[in-house]
């Protein structure tokens, strides 16, 4: 198994966000991804691939350009109105008919967030791009070689939509691998997500898409986050529709439940006869369940891209 990682993540450190009406430290931390980095290696699970730049190609391929650019020039703008610490939204409204992003740094980041989890800090953007270059690394190995591989991810994605950021997520690191692996000629790709949270970007981003099957285990979202995405009654939409699957637990979930609700979605995903699979792990499918153990036997090809700063693999067909 190769395994893909940068070390530009630990910059993105110091951020913060509302609880109430405290301003507190986030749980998405660098130690989440150097604890990770560190036991896959201690345990030889694979070697350390090259970090490859692909630019900006396979982030346009998910992301709109106006919306990276504002991600890119963010902390710049922000430091040209004389700040030095987190940049943090006011305010995390709907989108109206309309409605545009503005000229000034304050209006720009109201715009382009979807929640108050949504800090950028001085070292945010090389993190952001070298997240998304794990991704597409991964794809890469995976397309071409067809062997193992395993992308540490940090940022993490997979709350983050076609151009809003949400949940400590900037750029959609599975979405991203999703188009690289379409591009490299995989005529479907499924994705995964097994997080304890909805991965509401990744479904935002393919909710009309025939191509791509997205499929989530996650918390019921009337008692977590999102809150407002992840029902099991969101199925797609236009062409995309019978191509979403949601698979609510409730919050103390047993791991025989967690289960259940894998074996459907792994049952759907063989019916969708998928080329390539990616898997978002995040960090665990519940609070209080052990974690399972990853399957295989696929004869697809698979990447895993997590929704948590954990991990971007690929497994092997």
């Amino acid at each position: 198994m190769q395994i893909v990682y940068s070390d530009a993540h630990l910059r993105h450190t110091d951020r913060v966000e509302p609880l109430g009406s405290r301003i507190v430290p986030v749980s998405e931390v660098p130690e989440r991804a150097t604890a990770m980095i560190e036991a896959v290696t201690a345990r030889g699970l694979g070697e350390i691939a090259k970090l490859r730049d692909f630019g900006l190609a396979p982030i346009h391929a998910v992301h709109p350009p106006r919306y990276v650019e504002f991600l890119a020039a963010a902390w710049r703008l922000w430091a040209a109105q004389g700040r030095s610490g987190p940049l943090l939204p006011n305010f995390w409204r709907p989108r109206i008919s309309r409605m545009k992003p503005g000229a000034d740094i304050y209006q720009m980041i109201d715009y382009y967030s979807g929640d108050p989890g949504a800090c950028l800090v001085e070292g945010s953007w090389n993190a952001i791009l070298a997240s998304a270059n794990c991704a597409a690394t991964a794809a890469e190995i995976v397309a071409g070689a067809g062997s193992v591989a395993f992308a540490l991810c940090r940022p993490p994605g997979h709350h983050a939509g076609h151009d809003r950021m949400r949940g400590s997520c900037y750029l959609n690191n599975a979405a991203i691998a999703a188009r690289r692996l379409r591009r490299n000629g995989a005529h479907k790709v499924a994705i995964v997500d097994i997080d304890y949270h909805h991965g509401n970007g990744t479904q935002e981003i393919f909710y009309e898409a025939s191509d791509v099957l997205t499929c989530s285990i996650h918390v019921d979202p009337t008692l977590d986050y999102p809150f407002y995405a992840g029902f099991a009654d969101e199925i797609g939409k236009g062409g995309g529709k019978g191509f979403n699957l949601s698979l609510v637990l409730q919050r103390d979930a047993a791991f025989t439940q967690w289960a259940v609700a894998l074996a459907a979605c792994l049952q759907r995903v063989r019916d969708f006869d998928a080329d390539a699979l990616v898997i978002a792990p995040g960090s665990t499918p519940t609070r209080t369940s052990q974690t399972p153990r990853a399957t295989s036997g696929w004869r697809a090809k698979t990447i895993s891209v997590s929704g948590n700063p954990w991990a971007n693999s690929i497994f092997p067909p």
